[in-house]
């Protein structure tokens, strides 16, 4: 009998020049589809892996899990890589990596095979999540194999390969850069974008208008949250309001997209070690994260809003490099998730030619005191207690003062 191997398919040039590679070296091909939200034919991209040889193939609907059990907890947390990446395809891959478990469990295979290349982050973000939940499976990269890499160099051989074998493919040479897409966002990399300086194609974009191409009008909405987890969005501007996880975010992905919200082009650096540049669009994540790290000013005790901002790269960090599953990441997000007890309310958001601008919030948890706050009324707070806080808080730096004059330094 042939050794059953489930293949992580895409139906992406690399994947598809995999299976033909897999089937031909004899071993029986079951192609494994998780069905993040990309915007493609996934019954096509299925009929196509069964033409390639495949013996069976799965597609899996992950739309609803990947919002509430990956998304909205990145959110929560404000995880966001180097400042600028919402870490769309980081959240993606063990949500799609758990399920291909499953299958494998299903169907008694032991083999699990993925297409990344030996210089990405999604290697590491598949392996470990199967080395985490299915420790004794033989795992097949073979893009870390001598036998794969003396025939396939690069992009370029995989072109050929796939046109020998009468693979379908939509790369071309002369527009080879990769992309991929999710509910989250859709990425786009190699190929001409790997020149650092290198202006994006505007006709590349696949998701949200350039901000220039955005109406002239303003979007006005409120999203709701309850413990930090979005639960429902408002149009104010036309009245319509959308709740469930799945509904709100994909209508805010469609607002933001019109508005020409969550375009980012950046150089990020790999866990692997080198750089790389990446062109991305997140709408309704960009939305979403700004609205919820609003909502905290409100409700979260100053420190807590602090060890947040500690805590939030440190989360985003094992996300992009495949920690998902790992006890440090379980205990950090057990500290978010108890920062959230209070994060629930409403906050009011402008959307317009790529701009989010908050115009106002409203929490019944509100720590904000505006009697306390004021500049025309005293309220509890005494201002002449100002001055002994200020004393006692300075001390150190006037001691400072004292000695530096002693030793005669200046100013």
């Amino acid at each position: 009998m042939k050794q059953k191997i489930i293949l992580a398919y895409s139906g992406g040039l690399d994947t598809s020049v995999l299976l033909k590679w897999l089937v031909k070296k004899g071993y029986d091909v079951i192609a494994y589809i998780g069905d993040v939200g990309q915007d493609e034919d996934l019954e096509k991209i299925k009929e196509k892996a069964m033409k390639t040889g495949a013996t069976k193939v799965y597609i899996e609907d992950l739309k609803k899990e990947f919002v509430e059990d990956y998304i909205f907890q990145a959110l929560k947390a404000n995880a966001v890589y180097e400042g600028q990446y919402l870490l769309g395809t980081a959240l993606a891959r063990p949500a799609i990596a758990k399920k291909h478990i499953e299958i494998a469990k299903k169907e008694g295979a032991n083999i699990l095979c993925h297409g990344c290349t030996g210089k990405g982050n999604d290697q590491v973000r598949f392996e470990f999540t199967w080395m985490r939940f299915m420790p004794n499976a033989h795992i097949m990269s073979p893009w870390k194999e001598e036998e794969w890499l003396s025939q396939f160099k690069g992009r370029t051989d995989l072109i050929n390969y796939a046109k020998k074998e009468n693979i379908p493919i939509e790369v071309s040479l002369k527009k080879p850069y990769s992309t991929d897409e999710n509910l989250m966002h859709k990425s786009y990399e190699a190929g001409s974008l790997e020149d650092p300086k290198t202006e994006p194609d505007q006709e590349m974009f696949k998701l949200t208008v350039s901000p220039k191409d955005a109406p002239d009008k303003e979007t006005k909405i409120c999203i709701e949250f309850e413990k930090g987890i979005p639960i429902s969005v408002t149009n104010l501007s036309d009245n319509i309001t959308v709740k469930g996880s799945l509904e709100l975010f994909n209508y805010l992905n469609k607002l933001a997209a019109k508005n020409g919200i969550g375009r980012i082009d950046i150089v990020e650096n790999r866990f692997v070690g080198m750089k790389s540049r990446g062109v991305y669009e997140t709408p309704a994540g960009t939305i979403l994260l700004k609205a919820h790290i609003d909502l905290e000013s409100i409700t979260l005790d100053r420190e807590v809003i602090h060890l947040k901002e500690l805590l939030a790269p440190m989360i985003a960090k094992l996300i992009y490099n495949g920690f998902w599953d790992t006890p440090e990441m379980d205990m950090l997000m057990a500290a978010v998730d108890t920062s959230q007890e209070m994060v629930s309310g409403k906050v009011y958001i402008t959307l317009y030619k790529g701009n989010i601008t908050v115009t106002g919030r409203e929490s019944e948890n509100s720590l904000y005191d505006e009697s306390i706050a004021s500049m025309d009324e005293e309220g509890d707070y005494d201002q002449k207690d100002a001055q002994g806080f200020i004393r006692i808080t300075g001390l150190p730096l006037k001691i400072h003062g004292v000695k530096d004059e002693t030793l005669g330094k200046k100013l």
